[in-house]
């Protein structure tokens, strides 16, 4: 068994030593043994696949334990969170989230997604939200790139979404969460689903 724990920021100026230390602290009181970090500065609009992140999984055995400061380490998007947590539960990878209190450790989470996952879904998109805006002004500062839904008849704020919003659903994740997710209404997301005729269930 090996304890890894992955630390991702997305500018030089941020800092990890607070998380190293809640880190070093939860591994001695769950007495966990040594840890091996993994750190990695890139934007978290990179899927997780092609970071260090991706490696890491690939390498992991079952038994491992994965350590992260919270979810939204992992990736900017609920689709690939959901994602990295089911990798680490069908390799029988122990997951572990700080901030959320949250472990894959228990039989509560199949090749779907479960009553839990739903439960931190709203918890984690109200700061993957807030990322999200942050990183999005800071682009449009430095680059003069303006922001907001595409314009014209016929075109949805949820079109550039599309693919998410396939993933979301064929996980069976509850429509009313992928609305909030992408800030719109359960009727808007009914309508798209029905124009791009989308399979529900």
């Amino acid at each position: 068994m090996t304890t890894f724990a992955y630390l991702r920021v997305s500018t030089i100026d941020q800092n990890t030593d607070k998380n190293k230390l809640d880190i070093l602290n939860f591994t001695q009181h769950k007495k966990l043994g040594s840890i091996e970090f993994v750190e990695e500065q890139i934007s978290g609009k990179t899927n997780f696949r092609d970071r260090k992140l991706g490696k890491l999984l690939n390498t992991m055995q079952k038994g491992d334990i994965l350590i992260v400061p919270e979810l939204s380490r992992l990736a900017r998007s609920v689709t690939q969170i959901l994602e990295v947590i089911d990798i680490t539960k069908q390799k029988g990878v122990i997951l572990y989230s700080l901030k959320e209190n949250f472990s894959n450790d228990e039989q509560s989470i199949t090749s779907t997604v479960t009553s839990t996952i739903f439960a931190l879904v709203a918890q984690i998109e109200r700061e993957l939200i807030s990322l999200r805006t942050r990183e999005a002004l800071q682009a449009k500062k430095s680059s003069g790139i303006k922001l907001g839904r595409p314009k014209g008849k016929g075109k949805s704020k949820l079109d550039k979404h599309k693919n998410d919003i396939y993933k979301l659903i064929d996980l069976k994740v509850p429509k009313t969460v992928i609305a909030r997710q992408y800030s719109t209404s359960v009727a808007n997301l009914h309508r798209f689903l029905k124009v791009n005729k989308t399979q529900t269930s």
